[in-house]
């Protein structure tokens, strides 16, 4: 009698969660070469370059972090092109190699990879998320700093390559083609760069882009922005996880009923996300951007130094002091009364035409109220100075601004200007055409100022003189300096410089 053994078989057993282990191992692996990929290395060594160039200098080391945060939302454009192309090729690498088809015996189905390269995505914009949080924390650490910013709008940035990111990894699923993603990058290149052009807070469709700029020529207080942050991000992050889920569908997961139901919740969110995004701007911030803009006094908190009251929304009171130094140094030159003359600086702003608005603010008639606006630092201090030296010699903006052609404008210039580190550099810098010859347009908060061509070769041999010299003059003849219809010549010849030939004529 004979037996047949047979060889019993082999059971492989797979551990409960192995396969998601598995999914988890290789997003890691996947995610250091993308890091590693010359692409994506060079875009965030630009990247980094840039937010280190622009940062040392920007706003002029005054932010309102309500602007500080948007800066942040244009560098990591570059970075996201780069991981589109780089998320790309990753998942065509089998393809490329002809390695597919050892993939069979693994564990991890195709859906599975696929789940891997959209998670390894994910590393890459955490690593943005940082360098956004650098940049913004360099801003907020300046010492001229106020305002806050964003969690919204400091998310765009990281969500945008997360973004970018899944539509490489989709359109490999899409298109079995390495050419595929460098034509999609070119294609967005020409999307944005004919889509620049501003289209104004009513129209909501331009939320729809993962970027929208809104770049004023002053900065608003923060409740003013009107800008739906929150759901921008909230759009973005749908958005981005249904072309995730999406490339994993085309991957392989048709019948995955679990990513089926994700699929259906994320575009569920993505369009509320857009939906509640494209709103418009609230009631509430259009009636508060009014207020503000008509009646900043109801809104602003009032402090005082040296005998001057400063007025600024809340936000800005911090800078009061700078302020008063600015004022306290045109102050000290002046003579007559003006050297005590208590002054009110008021902060205003021109909110309801949104933020994309060039308004320019129109001079006060309150006697010695001097206006100052949102931003400071660099040109705006030396313009400020001439403003509140205008109306030291004028009494009020209007009066200095409007018509003021004669002889007053050299004081007005030289009491500003003449206790600046860099006389003639600032003279250069308020004028329109940055020049410090020949006639020009003098920039202040409000309606520009004029000199003639007499007046600054007259103002260049003041600054050029010794300062306690020139100013003991003013103050010795200050009546006559600032006497309605004085000439320029006269002026010369009180304060002891060569007179201009042409008689003063205005614009």
């Amino acid at each position: 009698m004979s037996a047949v053994m047979e060889a019993a078989p082999t059971v492989v057993r797979t551990e409960p969660g192995r396969p998601w282990r598995a999914v988890t191992d290789l997003a890691l692996f996947e995610a250091r070469r993308l890091l590693t990929r010359i692409p994506v290395l060079f875009a965030f060594l630009v990247y980094i370059g840039w937010i280190v160039w622009r940062t040392r200098h920007s706003f002029d080391g005054f932010p309102a972090l309500q602007d500080a945060d948007r800066a942040t939302q244009g560098g990591p454009l570059l970075v996201g092109l780069a991981v589109l192309l780089s998320a790309n090729q990753a998942v065509l690498r089998a393809k490329r190699r002809d390695t597919e088809r050892h993939f069979a015996v693994l564990v991890v189905q195709p859906w599975r990879r696929t789940a891997a390269h959209v998670l390894s995505v994910v590393l890459v914009a955490a690593v943005v998320a940082l360098c956004v949080a650098g940049q913004f924390t360099w801003e907020a650490l300046k010492s001229g700093a106020v305002g806050r910013g964003s969690v919204g709008e400091l998310l765009v940035g990281p969500l945008t390559v997360l973004l970018a990111g899944t539509a490489g990894v989709l359109l490999a699923r899409l298109v079995a083609s390495v050419v595929a993603s460098p034509l999609l990058i070119v294609s967005l290149l020409l999307l944005f760069l004919f889509s620049t052009t501003s289209t104004g807070e009513e129209d909501g469709t331009r939320w729809l882009y993962p970027v929208v700029s809104e770049n004023g020529s002053s900065a608003l207080p923060s409740d003013l922005l009107g800008r739906p942050a929150a759901w921008h991000a909230l759009y973005l992050l749908a958005l981005a996880l249904t072309i995730g889920l999406l490339a994993v569908l085309c991957g392989g997961g048709r019948r995955i009923r679990t990513v089926q139901g994700a699929f259906v919740a994320m575009l569920a969110v993505t369009v509320l996300g857009a939906s509640a995004q494209m709103t418009g701007v609230p009631a509430a911030t259009t009636a508060a951007r009014e207020r503000d803009s008509a009646t900043p006094e109801k809104e602003q908190t009032c402090v005082e130094r040296d005998g001057s009251t400063y007025c600024a929304f809340p936000e800005w009171t911090p800078r009061a002091g700078t302020w008063a130094q600015a004022v306290d140094r045109v102050r000290s030159l002046a003579g007559g009364t003006a050297h005590d003359q208590k002054l009110l600086v008021r902060q205003r702003i021109e909110a309801r035409y949104g933020l994309n608005s060039e308004s320019t603010l129109a001079p006060s008639t309150t006697p010695h109220q001097v206006t100052v606006g949102t931003d400071w630092g660099g040109n705006r201090v030396p313009e400020f100075s001439v403003a509140v030296a205008g109306v030291l010699v004028a009494g009020d903006e209007k009066k200095a601004t409007d018509g003021l052609c004669d002889g007053r404008m050299v004081t007005i210039m030289w009491l500003g200007l003449a206790d600046r580190p860099d006389p003639i550099g600032d003279l250069a810098r308020v004028r329109l055409d940055d020049s410090v010859s020949g006639s020009a347009l003098v920039i202040s908060p409000t309606d520009p100022l004029y000199m003639t061509n007499g007046q600054t070769s007259v103002v260049r041999q003041l600054l050029d003189q010794p300062r306690r010299t020139v100013a003991a003059r003013v103050s010795s003849h200050w009546a006559q300096l600032t006497a309605p219809k004085v000439t320029t010549a006269e002026v010369a010849s009180l304060l002891g410089v060569k007179a201009p030939k042409e008689a003063d004529k205005c614009l």
